[in-house]
């Protein structure tokens, strides 16, 4: 018997339970406050380590929750329905970080690792540079083989988690003249010398989710840090960010949804021509259409990370899923502003800060335009 794509097994229930009641009881009173002072609250990290959050597909041999990838988007897609900010946080460590030690360390890394992410060990993905975002593979990071370790120089830009991590995925080239296949990916731990996490971006959204540059000068990587092969980052930072991109979508998703249900309720409070705004059929076909697209961009995006579970092509889907999701989120945002009206423009409700932390969707991981062209490729080759 085929199983509907909504619905949960009962790990998956008592998974998406157990996130939607820490989002909640948790985070909710946290976030107004980690918006204005545009950083995440600390103590909050080593609980999400602690309810296996930040290792949810790590094997339990290695300290990990032993979960599906499935398990991180549900994870995702909860605590953005509450904030957007700890939704990303947990993204990258899931999505990214994780999946790209899983998939592309050796045994001597992943034992070294592993079980640090799952247990205190907060991750970060570093491939942007200044002239380098959609074009990926025009960085000029540089790495230079030096016999025991490689020297890096070079700048990187955008990104997310860099404050609270103490590991880094970094992308240097270590042959320019062979353009991306010179592309290597490096694990760089914080305090390996001459690597120094610099400022911190003041953003439009997700304003508690630490953006940063990074700078290395000189910075000594061991040879035993190199992730994958040399001359193989470019692989490795193509897949895992066709990975990475259905996590995105969860995060739209909760986005649009935890937006929507304060739309709902608030439609239902105000009154107008003495009834609530819930009764007018504007107001009713506004909260049906929206609600539609939200279930749409969620079967999207669950379709895209189940086929990954069961290993079958999911590029197109992530890419479907990914594009369609920041759409929705955009959208919705932005009807429930004017269905809460003028209060839906002040920062006294939560409307806002749903609107403004939707618009990262289309940018990060790959712009909706990245997102279509890839689309046109699978259709049209």
């Amino acid at each position: 018997m085929s199983i509907p794509l909504t619905v949960l097994s009962e790990e998956e229930q008592l998974f998406r339970d157990s996130c939607r009641g820490f989002a909640e009881g948790r985070i909710k009173p946290l976030v107004r406050r980690m918006d204005e002072e545009a950083k995440l609250e600390k103590n909050v990290i080593p609980e999400l380590f602690d309810m296996g959050l930040m290792g949810i597909h790590i094997p339990d041999e290695l300290g990990g929750a032993g979960g599906s990838f499935f398990m991180s988007v549900i994870a995702v897609e909860e605590v953005s329905r509450v904030d957007a900010s700890f939704g990303v946080f947990i993204d990258v460590q899931n999505t990214l970080v994780n999946n790209a030690v899983m998939r592309w360390a050796n045994g001597e890394q992943k034992s070294r690792y592993l079980p640090r992410l799952a247990k205190d060990l907060v991750g970060a993905y570093a491939l942007s540079e200044a002239g380098s975002g959609s074009d990926a593979f025009a960085l000029v990071c540089r790495a230079v083989d030096k016999g025991s370790h490689f020297v890096l120089n070079g700048r990187k830009l955008w990104i997310t988690n860099a404050l609270e991590a103490g590991l880094f995925i970094v992308f240097a080239n270590v042959n320019p003249e062979d353009g991306y296949k010179g592309i290597t990916a490096f694990l760089i731990e914080r305090d390996f010398p001459g690597f120094t996490v610099g400022k911190k971006e003041d953003k439009l959204g997700i304003r508690a989710s630490s953006t940063c540059e990074l700078i290395l000068e000189d910075c000594s990587v061991p040879k035993a840090n190199v992730l994958g092969e040399i001359g193989k980052g470019y692989k490795i930072a193509i897949e895992t960010l066709n990975e990475g991109r259905i996590g995105i979508g969860a995060q739209m998703v909760g986005i649009a949804q935890g937006s929507w249900e304060y739309g709902a309720a608030y439609s239902k409070e105000r009154q107008a021509f003495g009834k609530p705004l819930a009764d007018f059929q504007a107001i009713q076909f506004q909260l049906a259409e929206t609600a539609t697209q939200i279930e749409a961009a969620r079967l999207m995006v669950y379709n895209a990370a189940r086929l990954k579970d069961v290993k079958r092509d999911f590029l197109k889907e992530a890419a479907m899923a990914k594009y369609f999701s920041s759409q929705v989120a955009e959208h919705v945002t932005s009807i429930v502003i004017e269905i809460y009206g003028g209060y839906g423009y002040t920062k006294d409700y939560p409307a806002e800060k749903y609107f403004r932390d939707s618009k990262i969707g289309k940018i990060y991981e790959g712009t909706s335009n990245m997102q279509l062209q890839t689309i046109a490729k699978y259709l049209l080759r």
